[in-house]
């Protein structure tokens, strides 16, 4: 990560108009960002929230599900102590699913924060980036987390079987014997809302491009570039690092390369959902072209998750505006 953060400041140096037709030429430390007074506000808000972002990331990865324990009770109805033994193993999971979606609140409220700051008045997005190092990092940072998450999630199926029967079971109220003081933690409306939530593919980017959309909407003031530029530039900075042998080179380790892939890709669908002609055609100031075959460039393994938010999550990518060879990389 130091190395992706040393590089991408060394990086936006080769950032020339001539290079990018929408690429500004600015340099920014990322290695050394430290908030400035007028940024340690946010910088503070936001810092509390990705405190808890690795911990957030643990939980989801040591979530093992209560898939025998449901269809032992599903298999025997009128067995009591399975039914028990279902209920107790599901409840602490449905604890820790709560503890993901409340994160996710906190997240669109960090984001919407670092989108205030990085796009207001009197200055350009890039101007914003140059001079607000440590909440563009901060930015990357959420994006970072926020793919990790879905990718994670998208691999445990068992996180929507566990909570199918924490509904059920909490509808048929046939346990009410039972531990259902659950329900001052998940009422109904709680449920219904974690439902929706955890229904997604890929929840955290779902939250995070609502919120990014809900941003621009409610500021009627603020011109939309001021929010799709700066989304843009960072798409930018990320492909001419990962296509550039002398800075891949560099990289201590795959991490940075995934952290700097998860962050393109991430702003890339950040800008499609709020752009109104999104990222995939000619006018779009992302080019989608080089992006995508700068993920197909890397082994499959590493990029499979992307390639799939990007089809998958993505707004316009089946528009008829989107050019047929971009359409073609992605299938």
């Amino acid at each position: 990560l130091v190395a992706f953060l040393n590089h991408m400041g060394n990086l936006l140096k080769v950032l020339t108009c001539t290079e990018l037709d929408q690429g500004p030429n600015f340099f920014l430390d990322f290695e050394n960002a430290q908030p400035t007074d007028c940024e340690r506000e946010v910088w503070n808000q936001v810092n509390a929230v990705l405190q808890e972002s690795e911990s957030i990331l643990s939980g989801l990865q040591a979530y093992k599900g209560a898939g025998q324990e449901i269809r032992d009770a599903i298999q025997n109805p009128n067995d009591m102590l399975l039914q028990e033994r279902a209920w107790n193993s599901v409840c602490p999971l449905v604890i820790r699913l709560k503890k993901f979606y409340a994160f996710s609140l906190k997240l669109e409220e960090a984001l919407k924060s670092l989108l205030e700051s990085l796009t207001c008045p009197p200055y350009t997005p890039t101007q914003h980036l140059e001079r607000e190092q440590a909440l563009a990092k901060q930015f990357a940072e959420i994006l970072h987390f926020t793919l990790r998450f879905d990718e994670l999630k998208m691999r445990i199926p068992a996180i929507q079987n566990d909570f199918s029967y924490y509904r059920r079971t909490i509808s048929r109220n046939r346990l009410n014997n039972m531990n259902l003081d659950i329900e001052n933690e998940v009422n109904n409306e709680m449920a219904n809302r974690m439902s929706l939530f955890y229904a997604e593919a890929t929840p955290m980017l779902k939250t995070l491009s609502t919120a990014t959309t809900n941003f621009v909407t409610e500021n009627k003031t603020l011109p939309l570039e001021n929010t799709t530029d700066c989304l843009s530039t960072m798409a930018s900075v990320c492909k001419v690092m990962l296509e550039t042998p002398e800075y891949t080179s560099r990289f201590n380790s795959e991490d940075t390369l995934l952290f700097c892939m998860r962050v393109m890709v991430g702003v890339i669908i950040l800008y499609d959902h709020v752009h109104p002609n999104g990222a995939f055609n000619k006018s779009s100031k992302i080019d989608m072209k080089g992006c995508i075959k700068v993920l197909k460039d890397q082994p499959a393994d590493n990029v499979e998750g992307l390639l799939n938010a990007l089809k998958f999550t993505t707004k316009h990518l089946n528009d008829e505006s989107t050019p047929k060879n971009i359409r073609t990389m992605l299938q």
